[in-house]
């Protein structure tokens, strides 16, 4: 997920072209207070009128708490971008909070509440004690997400480079996006100079959990699709795995062995989710059985 500013137009109008997944246009941190007006009206027009091409596009807010954040909300509602990115949340009582805000914009404008989702952002101790339910409270909700320096910040604890800090906010956040079935966004790797330090980074999110990445820069897309692609061999093994289930399926057998290895539900998940990564067709597999 690159983050673009909102006041930077043009960044915003070449954001579809950088390979991001997802792009989240900022209104919040990335904008001085002075410009937050002129930034608001210019990431509307964007959203109108600027090809994204296939990125999954989230605006950031201001909180509530703001004199920005009702403004921001009324403009960018009714464009419904894919999702509302909203900063700081606390606790389920503010989620709810924005919710009604956001629905009530909804219903002036006669749309539904069911197309554009909200990802939350903890960047608090509170916000992290609190993730769980956070997570939990509502359908909208669709991915949760760290914000690692203005957490580091709120902990009074130095930002270091192997974030060691906030390793357990980390994956108290994962922990609560796996137990609610929603996706979770790792914080920024701030040295956009150290390739190698993000290289790692992004394989540890990777490894305990973090189903992506948030970017601020460009050129560090790259070595984050590098590391989050399964390698020819995961797919190759996924693909054999998935293969044996379907004919031990067909045979009533639960429980089998490829190449000497045991295969039971969780490995065939995990074999099922390289494959669905990579888009393989898993119905003409099946078709094929």
């Amino acid at each position: 997920m690159l983050y673009i500013p909102g006041n930077n137009p043009a960044m915003l109008q070449q954001g579809g072209v950088y390979g991001a997944d997802a792009i989240l246009l900022d209104l919040e941190d990335a904008v001085a207070l002075n410009q937050k007006d002129a930034a608001r009206i210019l990431v509307r027009n964007m959203l109108k009128y600027v090809n994204f091409y296939e990125a999954e596009v989230s605006v950031r807010v201001n909180s509530l708490s703001t004199p920005f954040g009702m403004a921001d909300l009324e403009t960018i509602v009714p464009i419904q971008p894919d999702s509302i990115r909203y900063p700081k949340t606390e606790s389920a009582e503010e989620l709810a909070e924005l919710i009604r805000v956001i629905e009530a914009i909804e219903d002036k404008h006669g749309l539904p509440h069911d197309k554009m989702g909200i990802h939350v952002m903890i960047e608090t101790a509170l916000g992290v004690q609190n993730a769980f339910e956070i997570a939990k409270f509502s359908k909208r909700v669709d991915a949760i997400t760290i914000g690692g320096q203005d957490l580091t910040a709120d902990m009074n604890i130095e930002s270091t480079k192997d974030a060691a800090g906030i390793d357990f906010a980390r994956k108290r956040i994962v922990m609560a996006a796996k137990a609610n079935g929603i996706d979770a966004i790792d914080t920024v790797f701030i040295d956009v100079d150290d390739a190698e330090g993000l290289r790692e980074d992004t394989i540890y999110a990777k490894k305990i959990g973090f189903t992506g990445k948030a970017v601020i820069n460009p050129r560090q897309i790259e070595i984050i699709h590098d590391v989050y692609q399964p390698t020819d061999e995961e797919i190759r093994k996924s693909l054999k795995i998935y293969k044996a289930f379907l004919k031990n399926k067909k045979e009533g057998i639960g429980v089998f062995a490829v190449d000497g290895k045991m295969v039971d539900k969780p490995v065939m998940k995990r074999a099922e989710h390289i494959l669905m990564l990579v888009e393989y067709d898993l119905k003409s597999l099946e078709i094929g059985n």
